[in-house]
């Protein structure tokens, strides 16, 4: 649980604080982003979806399996406080509350060693978070969700077999889905209304942006996320034919790629894909949202599914960029530091 993690980094402060030996610390605003860099200061941007973690140049599955025993394989294996936590198989539960427990902070640590280990950076550094929120909820869990992400103390963990060291010094929050394009002047400029739709795993998330400012009133979270597709898939595969096809079957044949099938389970799948698409949209206008009549930005890892079932009178601009999330995140927090307001 989160309370048990929170325990056990303060039970690990006070051993650190017991030593003569203190850790280099860059909190006292006395450099500027460019001397931050040059003593391993790193923004790292993390996407915390529920289907997928997303930094700006890696992804992997939300799922987390807690072991007390050492794991048969290093991949995606995080050895935190002498708990082995196996990263990346399946996906996380639906729940309100990110913080109940401390799995987003296990994926959370999986997703900067990933981001380190990308760009080449030293395992000893200091990091700055970069990620988000849906704007439904930004003010009411932003202060938890922050407290949440950044520990009292250094952190020291290994992730696939390397050790790490790391210390938050802070964590910047931004709206999720907006972040994703706050700096495409182009596409934002453009016209004086637009609907956002952000298609993840559990959640549809929704704004009108109007003049390249969200509307906050009329923001919405609707759970008509992916895997509600997939899943009245399964079902309805199972009901027709006996088969129990996998998630990720059924994902490959949405997708329009290819997979190892019977033609009439295929034809089931895609009839489904657009029988959900088709009762998306119709919950999006019921919810205020005419995509035929504003003009209308497509993104998410659902975005990649729903755009082979819309319909022709459905003209989207379609942002293919899973990473679009995290690396607004991470451009945005550092134009904040360089501009000296954060």
């Amino acid at each position: 649980m989160a309370q048990e993690r929170i325990t056990s980094i303060k039970h690990l402060a006070t051993q650190q604080n017991n030593s003569t030996h203190r850790e280099p610390s860059f909190t006292d605003g006395s450099f500027s982003i460019y001397e931050r860099s040059k003593n391993h200061l790193y923004i790292i941007g993390i996407d915390h979806g529920y289907g997928g973690t997303k930094t700006a140049n890696c992804n992997f599955q939300s799922g987390v399996v807690k072991s007390n025993t050492v794991p048969f394989t290093k991949t995606g294996v995080i050895k935190f406080d002498n708990t082995y936590y196996i990263c990346g198989t399946g996906r996380q539960s639906l729940t309100k509350d990110k913080t109940e427990d401390e799995n987003y902070f296990i994926l959370t640590l999986a997703a900067i060693a990933k981001e380190i280990e990308f760009r080449g950076l030293d395992r000893t550094c200091d990091i700055i978070i970069a990620a988000g929120l849906p704007l439904t909820t930004f003010g009411k869990d932003k202060a938890a969700f922050e407290k949440y992400l950044m520990p009292l103390v250094p952190i020291r963990y290994e992730y696939e077999g390397n050790k790490y060291k790391i210390n938050i010094l802070d964590v910047k929050l931004y709206p999720q889905g907006y972040s994703a394009i706050v700096n495409e002047k182009n596409l934002l400029n453009r016209e004086p209304s637009q609907i956002l739709l952000d298609i993840g795993s559990w959640t549809v998330d929704c704004m009108i942006i109007n003049n390249s400012i969200p509307d906050a009133s009329s923001c919405r979270s609707l759970e008509m996320g992916i895997i509600r597709c997939i899943e009245e898939i399964q079902e309805e595969v199972r009901r027709t034919s006996g088969l129990s096809v996998t998630s990720a079957q059924v994902e490959q044949i949405l997708q329009n790629k290819e997979c190892t099938m019977q033609p009439e389970v295929k034809e089931i799948i895609k009839a489904q894909g657009y029988a959900y698409t088709k009762k998306l949209f119709k919950l999006l206008e019921e919810s205020g949202f005419d995509t035929k009549a504003v003009p209308t930005i497509l993104m998410g890892g659902g975005a990649h599914i729903v755009k082979h079932y819309l319909n022709h009178n459905q003209k989207m601009e379609i942002l293919s960029d899973i990473h679009a999330n995290a690396k607004g995140y991470e451009l945005i927090a550092l134009q904040v530091m360089e501009n000296g307001k954060g």
